[in-house]
């Protein structure tokens, strides 16, 4: 039986495919296998529930659905009631910087932080004025006092690092809240999503003497992941895209060894027990993984830690391990990827499909032909010209699919890891942050 789609997902499908990224809502309507992979998702978010913390690293070709996957897990995520917050790495959003990025990373974060209801991000305001109103109303149904309950609650945050700073913005909003003053709720809104760049604008708006620096972004993922806790939802899941930026657009040695060394920490933490209810999964290409000399595992700590478990062989699969690799879609996932797509095309009615299902075949055999392996381990540049395909047959009506097929030629897309380095990809950063072969001379 079909399913209707609703045009709003239709819409945000189809125009997501065309571009070449992935739809931030409706893919259930489009996901195909992956079920190992998805499994082992789920067995994180289980651990995550019960006082756990995991990391995953997603890796795969460019175009191999790794950002797809990322939006499938955060789908999951939210259904099991976690907070999910995610955004890509680029030179300007890293995970250490000295120069702001850090925390530009950390306040995209927090802009893409999805919770409940609300899926398409913005929801730290919701998340915050939830929990105070529970507090409250739990207060009163008891005969608290709901400030005090407010600051008991509070109160486990602050053995953390910069807990108390942290506890002290949330008493802000509670405040401004209660006093009906949008200005202070509005400024400590501001102070946990890290927009504030100096300290004395902080001090002056909230009184407190910190703010959220290039150093404390992890110290204070762990705080929203406490908070997120204390506001009844399962765990914070961290999902961090194009991780292949750090191996080939940071052209300096101690900038990559000081993000690597931030995600040891990371590692580390989550692994050791020394984190509740966190969850972080980054995701990049192979070349971030394995080249060795400017991916992981030219950092040594890294590498022995992530390296392939010796055992999964011939085609054997071990999903306990830290690093999963998307493998290749079968002729079978693509086959049904096609189906779901002119399904979604269709709006879930099949009396208006456009092609029938030996047209779905002859585009598989199409796109093997020109296209060759790429096909099976990119299935991106296939996607997006088989929506093309479908919008030429609906605004060309009559169009015969078999000559139309027979006349393109569907090209790999580029991989921006496969360009040469430009001129002002080599520049030395802004921050100060020098490359030791910079100031070689012979």
């Amino acid at each position: 039986m079909a399913i209707a789609i609703k045009p709003r997902e239709r819409d945000a499908i189809l125009q997501s495919l065309r571009a070449g990224v992935v739809p931030r809502i409706g893919l259930q309507h489009i996901q195909v296998g992956r079920k190992d992979e998805v499994a082992a998702i789920l067995s994180d978010l289980d651990r995550i529930a019960q006082d756990g913390a995991t990391v995953r690293f997603i890796i795969g070709r460019y175009g191999s659905g790794k950002s797809f996957f990322l939006n499938l897990a955060r789908m999951v995520a939210l259904e099991k009631k976690f907070v999910v917050v995610q955004a890509d790495i680029s030179p300007d959003r890293r995970l250490h910087a000295s120069g702001g990025q850090a925390r530009s990373l950390y306040s995209e974060l927090m802009h893409n932080m999805s919770a409940g209801a609300k899926r398409d991000g913005g929801a730290l305001p919701g998340l915050v004025e939830r929990w105070v109103s529970d507090v409250e109303f739990e207060a009163k149904e008891t005969g608290g006092d709901p400030q005090k309950e407010i600051y008991r609650r509070l109160k486990p945050l602050q053995e953390n690092v910069s807990g108390y700073d942290f506890a002290t913005v949330v008493n802000k909003y509670v405040e401004g809240s209660q006093q009906g003053n949008d200005a202070l709720m509005n400024a400590s809104l501001r102070w946990l999503r890290a927009e504030y760049a100096t300290k004395t604008e902080a001090r002056q708006d909230l009184g407190v003497r910190s703010i959220i620096g290039d150093q404390d972004v992890y110290d204070y993922l762990k705080l929203m992941a406490a908070f997120v806790r204390l506001a009844g939802y399962a765990g914070l899941l961290v999902n961090v895209d194009e991780m292949g930026v750090l191996a080939q657009r940071l052209n300096s040695k101690s900038a990559r060894d000081a993000n690597y060394e931030m995600i040891l920490r990371i590692f580390n933490d989550c692994l050791q027990g020394s984190v509740k209810g966190l969850g972080v999964v980054f995701a990049g290409t192979d070349t971030f993984m394995d080249d060795r000399r400017r991916g992981l595992a030219s950092y040594e700590a890294l590498a022995t830690r992530l390296a392939n478990n010796t055992f999964a062989i011939d085609d054997l699969r071990d999903y306990s391990a830290p690093v999963i690799r998307l493998k290749n879609l079968t002729v079978e996932d693509l086959y049904v990827l096609l189906h779901n797509i002119r399904q979604v095309y269709a709006a879930g009615d099949v009396s208006r499909y456009l092609v029938p299902d030996e047209a779905l075949k002859a585009f598989i055999q199409h796109c093997a032909q020109t296209l060759g392996a790429e096909f099976y381990q990119t299935p991106r540049d296939a996607v997006k010209g088989f929506v093309g395909f479908l919008s030429v047959l609906e605004q060309n009506p009559g169009t015969d699919w078999q000559k139309l097929l027979g006349g393109i030629n569907l090209q790999p897309s580029i991989n921006p890891e496969s360009l040469p380095v430009t001129e002002d990809d080599t520049q030395v950063p802004s921050n100060g942050e020098k490359d030791e072969l910079a100031t070689f001379r012979i």
